[in-house]
């Protein structure tokens, strides 16, 4: 497994699509922190942007990586290695590497400006954290959605379509909840749909960081009671760590009965 994923690692760090989500958030964080100076700020603009570009980037390439080597997971099969070696070790080179080029491009322009010794370290260091538990998230439902469908473009509109919902549809399905049973008490649905959806989360933990969740009015005073405290963001980090684990787990148990 360390084998193939230190080749599947060095491919893609050497490939146009590592190079190019490199470059992309080094121009547009260093633009943001030039053209306003506040840390807090470029955070908050970042937050949105990586909310959506980090899942959507992860899944459109976790699929199209994961077809573009078919031929090559074909001959890795027929050798003496375990299945789920293989699966797994494809899958952190895929994530590693979009990880890897996220920290850095969003990293070094921070530095240079001096987060380091600033107070906003601490939120600097949630988003980073948030952006790369991201990549590896819908990286492993790239995995899972691509091996699940050997027709691509069918592969690629379930990717699509998975992404849609996740960071636009299910805000809308979530805002329409609210609204239409607004006279009863919430707090707990709320708090449990927020849990189904590893995009809302990370919001949430970078605005609570902030300390803004009061902009939020209503569900920004119980995501704080809640998430706020130290069982809540337990909570929050071990709900992140399922959504990672769980469709892995999925892939590898589905790679070793699919029959290629």
């Amino acid at each position: 497994m360390g084998r193939i994923f230190k080749y599947s690692f060095y491919d893609l760090v050497r490939g146009r699509w590592s190079l190019f989500y490199f470059l992309f958030y080094l121009l547009i964080t260093s633009s943001l922190l030039y053209l306003s100076g506040n840390l807090s700020k470029v955070i908050i603009s970042l937050m949105n942007v990586i909310l959506v570009l980090n899942p959507l980037i992860s899944t459109i390439f976790g699929v199209m990586y994961f077809y573009n080597s078919r031929e090559f997971t074909e001959l890795l099969l027929a050798q003496p290695i375990k299945r789920g070696n293989i699966f797994f070790g494809q899958f952190l080179g895929l994530s590693t590497s979009l990880a890897l080029s996220f920290l850095l491009g969003v990293g070094v322009p921070f530095v240079v400006f001096g987060v380091m010794g600033s107070a906003e370290l601490g939120n600097f260091i949630i988003l980073t954290i948030v952006g790369i538990a991201l990549n590896y998230i819908f990286s492993a439902f790239a995995f899972l959605i691509a091996l699940k469908n050997d027709h691509r473009i069918k592969g690629f509109g379930l990717a699509i379509l998975f992404w849609l919902f996740m960071a636009v549809i299910y805000d809308g399905l979530f805002l329409l909840l609210v609204i239409t049973f607004n006279d009863y008490p919430l707090e707990k649905v709320v708090l449990f749909t927020t849990l189904l959806n590893p995009v809302d989360l990370s919001r949430i933990l970078i605005l609570l960081e902030l300390d803004i969740s009061a902009l939020m009015g209503y569900t920004g005073a119980v995501f704080n009671k809640f998430f706020g405290s130290n069982l809540g963001m337990a909570m929050a980090f071990s709900s992140l760590a399922v959504w990672l684990i769980a469709p892995v787990w999925y892939m590898l148990r589905l790679a070793r009965k699919k029959d290629f």
